[in-house]
């Protein structure tokens, strides 16, 4: 098995993707500032699932990396907030697409999470 078969980790994937392409139609001045961090932060959510995934014979590692995912998860719903709130990101749809996703993104590395702390079998 790979980090790749995770649900978590194919839609932190297609959020990855997706927010990339919406920082990149933001307001030039916002592509260096929140842009940025948007990015960032989402790419994190994806990258602490991996790191946690290869660390995951240490059972602690494995929640922190998993705790670190979705600290980034929140953190680029709060980016997302704020695009929209300032008026850089004035599509709703694409606003409120994204936001469903990492709401639902966050619930499910929440169950991931709760998952390992209960019973931690390493995945082979």
């Amino acid at each position: 098995m790979s980090y790749k078969n995770l649900e978590i980790w194919k839609l932190s994937r297609e959020i990855v993707i997706d927010i990339h392409k919406m920082s990149l139609e933001l307001p030039t001045f916002e592509m260096y500032e929140e842009g940025r961090q948007i990015r960032k932060s989402s790419k994190s959510i994806k990258s602490n699932i991996v790191e946690g995934y290869g660390r995951r014979i240490y059972k602690q590692e494995f929640i922190r990396f998993i705790i670190y995912s979705l600290s980034s998860n929140d953190e680029t719903i709060d980016h997302l907030e704020t695009l929209f709130e300032t008026g850089s990101l004035a599509d709703e749809v694409i606003f409120q697409d994204l936001h469903k996703r990492l709401d639902i993104l966050g619930k499910k590395i929440n169950r991931f999470l709760e998952s390992i702390q209960k019973s931690h079998n390493v995945f082979k």
